[in-house]
Formats: structure tokens, C-alpha cells, sequence
């Protein structure tokens, strides 16, 4: 590993996207104030867990595509199957048996669902489920759990600092609620004017109390309120039958995405029969405008999620891809934990979440979590060679990926340990830090 690394192209290339794409990134978390100023690498391939960018630059890569891909990039199998599907088209004006055998294999992996249907966007699915939930109750207030993300639509960037254009009776039609808090859960339902409780039944660093689910469950139905769950995340990375098969717990709807097709866009929305009739023909109600796209059904994606649920089902037992992936977490964890020991930074430099979905936390010389010190580190892993926003793990990340990246948290921290003595990331930093996501001005990140 070096930090002797060159940006120049990558810089050049970051330039030309903010002239031509808003934000310069088509997502705000793959946005540049995101990453270090200056150091935000664009890539041109990947391999497993490796990724390369356009100065040639070859780093050892987590989030793996905002954890969409769990059994690593140009997976062969997946590749194989898409390319034999999309040799025979792609894209047609009636459904093909494709659609009948990926809802086959879909249904198989999660019980508790009746019926599924498939987009492309995660957004477009849990607004599908919140329509959904308000034609089945008569309802239009929403419940959202004080978690990250759950759609680009409305109901749910409204209650976000990023307003703008949102009319306010869209905003007060949705209210929150605290995780792990059933008494919270219970005033928010306690009208009876609720559609639907929307949530992640779990996240990166919150598992439910033990009861919690179920006693979330037992509200939502005295109350005559849908519960969705959000499997983006949790689904392929939790169990390939998703949270609600950890915590034997199941919802009224769920909505999948992210993992479905190991990065081919595919999402998912399912639920119990009785709700998902009502955007179909068997129904004597006023139909509901379900889901209907042009991309959902194309055979690419749906043989690539095929082709990803054999990798889980048909893996030997002990080295399916959620356990090899949380192997590596765990290995990741340990030596992350035991470097910043050895810098005697454990109370600043810290690993946590489930080992399949790991994050790491920055805290300043007061021990509070911090932008600057946040940036500071992803800086020095940049310049040796590791990329990414958290420790999200794949099934491809090996022994070896795992041993170099804690090497280059080592060397990372030999600066954040200098930068906690000084109190201060200032001559160490270079450029601005990165900034939330979701914020009302461009500023601190403004681009000129």
C-alpha cells in the first residue's frame, strides 16, 4: 500500500459531472460532499470487492454499492445468467415466464408474503405500499419509524431537512415515531387515523428489544393499522428470507430491493393477498394504481435474482454468502477494534453494527462524533487503498482484503491519533469536510 496516490483524472471527470448532472452523482450518497475534496475517486470497473478508478488507482471496496451487492462485483454466475437471458430480449408487450419463476423463487424465500410484484426503484415500492395501505384503511396519515430512508417521494422527504417543493399538508399527513419505543408507537396510533406503520424491523446498529416486533404487530392490528416492513437493507443481508424471518414477525406488506440482483436494478413489493388484490383484476374495489413499469419485468434483472437466490439456497451450510460475509465483518471488526487499542483510540475510532452491515464511528478529542475526524479517516484509508463510506461487508471480501484493510486503518490512525492530540484535524485535512446527504443548502459543500 502507498498514499502516494494521484486524483488528477478523477477530479477532472468529478468537474465535468457537476456541469452536466445535478449534485454530480445520480444518488446524494454517492454526492462528492460525500467524500474527501479533492479525493473522490470515479471508477471504471470491479471485481469481487476491488474497485478501480479512472487514475488507475485500485482499492479494496465497502458498501459495495450502497449494499446492493452482497456477493461481489461480476459475480459469475449472476453475469452468466444475464447474459443468456438478454440474448433472447430484454423488454416486451406481454409478461414473460421469467416473471412467473422469479415470483415463484421470491414467494419461496418469504412465506409470509402472498404475492409479489417487481419494480426497479426501493422509493417506488414503499410509496406503492403507502397507497396501498391508505385504499385498504380509508386513512391517509402515515407512521414512520425515526430510522434513515424510505423513499424520494413526499410522504417521506418531507419529514427531512431537504423541503423544498413539498406542499405543508403533504408534510403534516406523516408523523414519527422512535425505534424500541412501544409506548411512542401506541400514541402515535392511538387516534385510530393511521394508514400504516412504516419501519426497518431492525438496522446497522439497532436490533429490536426482545418483544418489540411482536408487540408492534399486536398495536397495528388493534388499531386497524397496515405494518410495512423495509427490507432494503435487511433483505439478502439479514437472511435471504429477510428481517421478518430473523425475528419471526410478519408484516402486511414489505418492500425489497437493493441485494435482489446483487446490483441489477430490481425491487420488490409483497404482501398478503388481501391487500396486493386491490391494484389487481380480482377485486370488486376501486382499483388502486399499484405498480406499473416498463423496466420491472425486463429479463435482465429478474435472471440476475434468480441466478443470486441459487448462490443462497444451493451454498453449502456454514458458507453461504450472509455467513461468509459476516465472517468478514467480525475479522474486520476485531482488528479494527484492536488497532485503534494499540493508538489508544478505542474511545474515539469505534466498529459497530451487525457484522454483515458494519459502520464505523469518528469522534473528536471531546468524544463527540464528528464531520472533520469522520473525513480525516476516510482521507487516509483513501490513500491506502480503501474505499467506502462504512465496513459493509460482501461474501467476496476474503482474509486478505479483510488483513489489508486493517493495515491501512493502522496507518490511518497513526494521523487521527496526531489529530486528537492537537485537538484539531486543521494541516492534517485537506480541503473542506463532508456534509449530511439530506441538508437545505448546498453549503458547506457548495460546488462553484
Amino acid at each position: 500500500m502507498t498514499s502516494d496516490r494521484s486524483f488528477a483524472q478523477s477530479n477532472r471527470v468529478q468537474s465535468r459531472l457537476h456541469d452536466l448532472v445535478p449534485g454530480g452523482a445520480h444518488t446524494y450518497a454517492r454526492g462528492s460532499d460525500q467524500y474527501p475534496e479533492s479525493m473522490t475517486p470515479i471508477l471504471v470497473r470491479g471485481a469481487g470487492c476491488r474497485v478501480w478508478d479512472v487514475d488507475g488507482n485500485e482499492y479494496v471496496e465497502y458498501g459495495m454499492g450502497l449494499r446492493s451487492v452482497t456477493l461481489g462485483h461480476g459475480y459469475g454466475p449472476v453475469v452468466e445468467a444475464v447474459r443468456a437471458a438478454i440474448a433472447d430480449g430484454v423488454s416486451f408487450s406481454r409478461p414473460t415466464v421469467h416473471e412467473l419463476a422469479a415470483a415463484e423463487d421470491f414467494l419461496r424465500l418469504v412465506p409470509g408474503a402472498d404475492m409479489v410484484k417487481f419494480a426497479k426503484n426501493g422509493s417506488d415500492t414503499t410509496t406503492a405500499a403507502v397507497r396501498l395501505a391508505r385504499a385498504a384503511t380509508g386513512r391517509c396519515k402515515v407512521a414512520i419509524c425515526e430510522q434513515p430512508f424510505f423513499s424520494t417521494d413526499d410522504w417521506f422527504i418531507g419529514m427531512t431537512a431537504m423541503t423544498a417543493g413539498i406542499p405543508d399538508e403533504v408534510v403534516r399527513s406523516t408523523v414519527r415515531f422512535r425505534y424500541n419505543d412501544i409506548a411512542a408507537l401506541a400514541e402515535v396510533l392511538a387516534g385510530n387515523d393511521v394508514a400504516c406503520v412504516v419501519m426497518e424491523a431492525a438496522t446497522a446498529t439497532a436490533e429490536p428489544l426482545p418483544g418489540y416486533l411482536a408487540a408492534v404487530r399486536q398495536l397495528c392490528d388493534r388499531t386497524g393499522t397496515l405494518l410495512v416492513f423495509d427490507e432494503m437493507i435487511t433483505g439478502f443481508r439479514w437472511s435471504s428470507g429477510g428481517a421478518q424471518s430473523v425475528y419471526a414477525v410478519t408484516p402486511d406488506l414489505s418492500c425489497w430491493g437493493k441485494a435482489m440482483g446483487n446490483g441489477f436494478p430490481l425491487s420488490a413489493l409483497a404482501g398478503r393477498r388481501e391487500f396486493m388484490e386491490l391494484g389487481g383484476l380480482r377485486t370488486d374495489s376501486d382499483r388502486v394504481f399499484l405498480l406499473s413499469t416498463t423496466h420491472g419485468p425486463e429479463t435482465a434483472s429478474l435472471a440476475a435474482f434468480r441466478a443470486v437466490v441459487r448462490a443462497y439456497t444451493e451454498a453449502d451450510p456454514g458458507d453461504d454468502p450472509i455467513a461468509r460475509m459476516e465472517r468478514a465483518g467480525r475479522l474486520l471488526a476485531d482488528g479494527v477494534t484492536a488497532a485503534a487499542a494499540e493508538h489508544g483510540l478505542t474511545d474515539y475510532v469505534q466498529v459497530v453494527g451487525r457484522p454483515s452491515c458494519l459502520v464505523f464511528v469518528t469522534r473528536d478529542a471531546d468524544g463527540l462524533p464528528s464531520q472533520e475526524f469522520r473525513t480525516l479517516f476516510l482521507q487516509e484509508l483513501l490513500l491506502r487503498g480503501v474505499l467506502g463510506q462504512s465496513f459493509v461487508t460482501s461474501a467476496a471480501h476474503a482474509e486478505a482484503d479483510v488483513a489489508q484493510t486493517v493495515d491501512a486503518v493502522r496507518h490511518a490512525l497513526t494521523v487521527y491519533r496526531t489529530a486528537i492530540e492537537r485537538r484539531s484535524v486543521d494541516g492534517l485535512l485537506e480541503g473542506r469536510p463532508v456534509a449530511p446527504a439530506l441538508r437545505r443548502s448546498a453549503a458547506p459543500r457548495r460546488v462553484m
